[in-house]
């Protein structure tokens, strides 16, 4: 046994000085930055990171899992990035929330995250310079979009520049200890419908209340005699409450997908992912989506989601979101959105970005 912890402390050792010598690599390379003019926030580049992660998995031959070697990974870049000062990234709180899981996914541990009240102060926060990114959900694969992240699309001029994709696992939390003692289940809209079928089984008549957020619910449930919350492990850390069941969620792939917003587009990664916004003069005329989305199929795009959303204008009139696969800067994409642009009256490209890595 002896000889076995000296040859663990021996790759302790060598990782920790690999570890030192990459973080001074980053520094030097964030002074080179800091001599151009550039801020915290410029040093941050997703396309690379992804790139990264990429060959994190490619080279790996375990023992440990893909989803092991990217965690690690991604908080030796969020530690060397944090070294001259940690990005501040805006979330849908409080604290708690999944949002605030996602953020730590895609952005590790070293970065500063600070809570907003609503998705609009997030775009806010980002839009005046007081965040470097934010983080919002935008849909999730069991109840569907979030109609609130898409429409601050429509009057906010950043960026989408990542996403997250999040796996949910819905738990039942509250200082009692069993459910006879429950009156009610607080949680936020999209939870409680994530969660429908095991309340019906097993909570039926049990009034349900919809929260701004999870982290709000869990809050209520450690106040108020009788109520429990829908919310992750994290939240019953945060506020100290029993698990009372776990993994309720009605499917077991219950996954929600966060877009991040900053205030510039990036470069190509080598795997991305564009989403659009658009919109044709007159929406109800027949064939008008398909007009718009012909120059998609005749460049062989393929198109990954589409959502329709009204368009304040008056009513009955529509915009449209889609995702497609592929960077708006990079054939066949890039002819493809000059022909669609052509038919639309309203057209933006909202981001180019790296699909999720895991």
């Amino acid at each position: 046994m002896q000889s076995f912890r000296e040859r663990i402390d021996g790759i302790d050792t060598q990782i920790h000085q690999l570890l030192n010598e990459r973080a001074r690599v980053a520094k030097q390379v964030g002074a080179s930055k800091v001599a151009q003019g550039l801020h915290t926030a410029d040093f941050y580049r997703p396309e690379r990171e992804a790139q990264v992660l990429r060959k994190a998995i490619e080279r790996n031959e375990g023992p440990l899992r893909n989803e092991e070697i990217v965690r690690l990974f991604r908080e030796i870049m969020s530690a060397c990035l944090a070294q001259e000062e940690p990005l501040k990234v805006a979330f849908l709180g409080p604290e708690g929330t999944f949002s605030q899981q996602a953020v730590l996914k895609h952005f590790g541990h070293s970065v500063r995250a600070l809570p907003m009240g609503e998705i609009r102060e997030v775009f806010e926060e980002v839009q005046a310079g007081h965040a470097d990114f934010g983080v919002v959900p935008v849909e999730n694969s069991t109840e569907g979009t979030v109609n609130h992240t898409l429409d601050m699309f429509l009057m906010s001029p950043l960026k989408i520049c990542g996403e997250v994709e999040l796996r949910i696992h819905q738990h039942l939390l509250g200082k009692m200890s069993g459910l006879p003692a429950i009156s009610r289940v607080c949680s936020h809209q999209q939870s409680l419908a994530q969660c429908r079928q095991w309340l019906d089984e097993h909570l039926p008549g049990v009034e349900r209340i919809a929260a701004s957020s999870n982290a709000e619910a869990a809050r209520r449930a450690r106040d108020e005699d009788g109520t429990a919350a829908i919310a992750g492990q994290t939240a019953a850390e945060v506020y100290g409450l029993n698990l009372i069941a776990h993994d309720i969620e009605d499917r077991p792939d219950n996954t929600t997908r966060f877009l991040v917003i900053g205030r510039k587009p990036f470069d190509a990664s080598g795997n991305d992912k564009t989403t659009l916004l658009f919109s044709a003069g007159d929406t109800q005329s027949p064939g008008t989506l398909h007009r718009l989305l012909t120059p998609l199929a005749q460049n062989n795009i393929s198109m990954t989601r589409i959502e329709s959303r009204p368009s304040r204008k008056h009513k009955w009139d529509y915009v449209f979101f889609i995702d497609v696969q592929g960077h708006a800067s990079e054939s066949p994409l890039k002819e493809a959105l000059e022909a669609l642009k052509k038919q639309a009256s309203l057209f933006r490209v909202l981001g180019s970005y790296p699909c999720a890595v895991l």
